[in-house]
C-alpha cells in the first residue's frame, strides 16, 4: 500500500503543479512556457464543468488538461511538436465512463457463441448448430445473450431446443441478464442435475408442468453448472481482458467500473497495467468471495491510477427478466413467485462492518423493489460507522417504492443505473411488474429530483455496452425503434445535461475521482471522448447512430476512428 500511496502522490503533485502555474495566467491562456503536447478543435467541445460549459479548443500537456478556451488563444500553444487534432465537426465531451460493466464477460462474449439477437428458441437452436460445427466432440459450447422477449415460443429457452443440434457437446447457454442460464442434457447429465435436485438458497431450478427439469437454472443454482465448463486458464483470462479493453475503447468508453471482478482478474489487469498495456481506466468492484483479500491488502492502485480496487460487490436479487428480483408482492404474471433474495442479514451485517472499518466501498445489486428496501435497511445500519464519505452503492436500483427513493439521498448511497434496461425491459417489465408498480420502474429523474446521486453505465454484456445507446435510453426512454410502452412514464427522460452528468461527473464522484475526472478542467486528466453525433443538440434518433470517433486516457489517443 505504501508503495501505491507514493505513485499516488508524485503524479497528483505533478497535476496540482500544472494547475496553480496554469491558475497564474488570465483567462483563456496558458501559462506554460513551451508548446502543448496535443491539441483538439474543430468541432463543439461539452466541459460538464459549469463554469465553462463549451469552449472550442482543448490543450493537453504531460497527460492533464492545459487549456480549455477558445480556438485562438490554443493556437498560441502550439509549438513544432504539438499533435493538432481537428475533429472535422464531431463533438468533444470529457471522457466516458461506464458505471457498471462486466469486462470480463465483454471479453468473452468476443470469443464465445453470440446470440445477441437470437428472434426466436429456433434460431438459438441454427446458430448453436452451426458452432458446434466448428468444435470437437465432446468439447463444451458457451453462449451467452439470448432473451426471449418477442419469441414465437413465448417461453423460456428450455434443454429440448438444442439437444438434438449438439448431441456431442454440453452447452451452456446465458440469458442475456446473466441470470440465468440453460443447460442441455448433456451438460445437466455432466453436472449431476436431476429432477430430484434440490434448488440452493437464491436459486431456482425451473421444472415443466409434470415435474421435470427443463434446463433452465436461475441464480444460485446455476453454480450447480461449475464444473461443466472447463476453468479459465490465465491465457484465456488475459486475452478476454485486452479483447474487452479494446471493444471499450472503440464504443468511446476511456474508463470502467468492473462489476464482480474475480481477484485473478484484478491481479491480471495490474500487471497489463504495470506493462503499459491497459488502454482503459478500470476502477474494480471484486466479487463476495474475494472480499477478504481485498480487506486484507485495503483499497489498491497501481500505474498511477489506470486501476483502482476498492470495492466490493454484493447481490441482493436476481434479475427482473428471468423472475429472479425479489419484490414485496408476487409477480403479477407469475403469482406463485416473489423472485430470489440472495443474501441474508445475519451473513451480510459482517461484510459490510468490515468494509466499513477498512474503507472499502459497498456495491450492491438489488433490482426488485423488495431487494432495494432491504439493502438500503442494511446499510443504514452500517453506514454510521464507515467513515466521513464512504459513498456506498446500489446496482441497477430498477424498482424502488416510493417510500424508498428518499433514502438514497439521505444515507448518501449512490443509485448507479443503466438506462439502457429501460429498453431491455421495455417489452416485458409491465407484465411482471404490473402498471401500478412501474412508477417506481427505472425512475431516474425521481432520483435526481430527490437528491440521490445517479452514476450511468450499460451492465455489459447484459446490454451492448454502447454509450450513445446508454444516453439516447436516458434522454428518449423509448426503445431504438422510438417506441414506448403504456405506463412508460415518460416524465422520467432526462434533460441532455443530466444524461451528460451520468457518465461523466456522477461516475468520477462514484469511484472517489472528482478532483482528477469528469470535467475538461484545467488540472484534470485530459480523458476525452469525441463522438461524431453532437449528443447535447441532436434529434433523439440521431443519437445511437453515432459512432465514438476519438478517445483518449492521459491524453494518449486509445481509439481513433478510420
Amino acid at each position: 500500500m505504501s508503495k501505491t500511496i507514493r505513485i499516488t502522490r508524485r503524479t497528483l503533485g505533478a497535476g496540482l503543479a500544472l494547475a496553480a502555474e496554469l491558475a497564474t495566467a488570465a483567462p483563456g491562456r496558458a501559462a506554460a512556457p513551451t508548446g502543448a503536447d496535443t491539441v483538439i478543435w474543430g468541432g463543439p467541445v461539452y466541459t460538464a464543468d459549469p463554469a465553462h460549459p463549451r469552449v472550442e479548443a482543448v490543450a493537453i500537456r504531460a497527460g492533464r488538461i492545459a487549456f480549455a478556451g477558445d480556438r485562438r488563444a490554443a493556437q498560441a500553444l502550439v509549438g513544432p511538436a504539438t499533435r493538432v487534432i481537428d475533429l472535422k465537426g464531431a463533438a468533444l465531451f470529457p471522457g466516458f465512463t461506464d458505471s457498471h460493466v462486466h469486462l470480463d464477460g465483454v471479453g468473452e462474449r468476443e470469443l464465445t457463441l453470440n446470440l445477441e439477437g437470437a428472434a426466436s428458441a429456433a434460431e438459438v437452436a441454427a446458430r448453436v448448430k452451426a458452432y458446434a460445427a466448428t468444435v470437437r466432440p465432446g468439447e463444451v459450447i458457451y453462449g451467452r445473450g439470448w432473451i426471449e422477449t418477442g419469441w414465437p415460443e413465448m417461453r423460456f429457452l428450455q434443454a429440448s431446443d438444442i439437444d438434438a443440434v449438439a448431441p456431442d457437446n454440453p452447452v451452456l447457454l446465458q440469458r442475456s441478464d446473466g441470470h440465468a442460464i440453460v443447460a442441455n442434457t448433456a451438460a445437466l447429465r455432466l453436472a449431476g442435475v436431476t429432477d430430484a435436485t434440490p434448488a440452493p438458497f437464491g436459486g431456482a431450478i425451473l421444472k415443466d408442468k409434470d415435474g421435470h427439469i427443463t434446463g433452465m437454472l436461475v441464480d444460485t443454482a446455476m453454480s450447480l453448472l461449475r464444473g461443466v465448463r472447463p476453468a479459465q486458464t490465465a491465457e484465456r483470462r488475459m486475452r478476454a481482458l485486452k479483447v474487452g479493453m479494446a471493444v471499450e475503447n472503440r464504443y468511446g468508453w476511456t474508463g470502467v467500473h468492473f462489476m464482480s471482478a474475480p481477484w485473478a482478474d484484478v491481479l491480471a489487469l495490474e500487471s497489463l497495467a504495470a506493462r503499459g498495456e491497459a488502454p482503459l481506466r478500470v476502477y474494480a468492484a471484486v466479487d463476495r468471495q474475494d472480499a477478504d483479500k481485498l480487506f486484507q491488502s485495503g483499497p489498491r492502485s497501481v500505474a498511477d491510477d489506470r486501476i483502482v480496487t476498492r470495492a466490493i460487490k454484493l447481490y441482493a436479487d436476481g434479475a427482473l427478466g428471468s423472475r429472479g428480483a425479489a419484490l414485496f408482492e408476487p409477480y403479477s404474471d407469475e403469482p406463485t413467485t416473489t423472485g430470489l433474495l440472495r443474501l441474508t442479514p445475519d451473513d451480510t451485517r459482517p461484510v459490510l462492518a468490515q468494509a466499513a472499518a477498512r474503507g472499502i466501498q459497498v456495491c450492491t445489486h438489488a433490482i426488485g423493489d423488495l431487494a432495494n428496501a432491504r439493502v438500503l435497511d442494511l446499510y443504514a445500519e452500517a453506514l454510521p460507522k464507515a467513515g466521513p464519505d464512504p459513498r456506498w452503492r446500489i446496482e441497477h436500483a430498477q424498482n424502488i417504492r416510493a417510500a424508498d427513493i428518499p433514502r438514497f439521498a439521505r444515507l448518501g448511497v449512490i443509485a448507479s443505473m443503466q438506462p439502457s434496461h429501460a429498453i431491455g425491459d421495455l417489452h416485458f417489465a409491465g407484465a411482471r411488474l404490473g402498471q401500478d408498480r412501474l412508477a417506481g420502474a427505472y425512475a431516474w429523474k425521481t432520483l435526481l429530483n430527490a437528491g440521490a446521486l445517479v452514476a450511468g453505465g450499460s451492465d455489459a454484456p447484459v446490454e451492448r455496452g454502447d454509450p450513445l445507446i446508454e444516453f439516447y435510453a436516458a434522454v428518449a426512454r423509448k426503445d431504438l425503434k422510438g417506441q414506448s410502452g403504456p405506463g412508460w412514464h415518460p416524465e422520467q427522460a432526462l434533460s441532455r445535461e443530466e444524461a451528460l452528468r451520468l457518465f461523466t461527473t456522477a461516475a468520477a464522484h462514484a469511484r472517489f475521482a472528482d478532483a482528477e475526472l469528469g470535467s475538461i478542467t484545467v488540472g484534470k486528466r485530459a480523458d476525452l471522448t469525441a463522438f461524431s453525433v453532437d449528443l447535447m443538440t441532436a434529434p433523439e434518433a440521431a443519437i445511437p447512430k453515432g459512432r465514438a470517433v476519438l478517445t483518449l486516457v492521459d491524453g494518449q489517443v486509445v481509439w481513433q476512428a478510420p
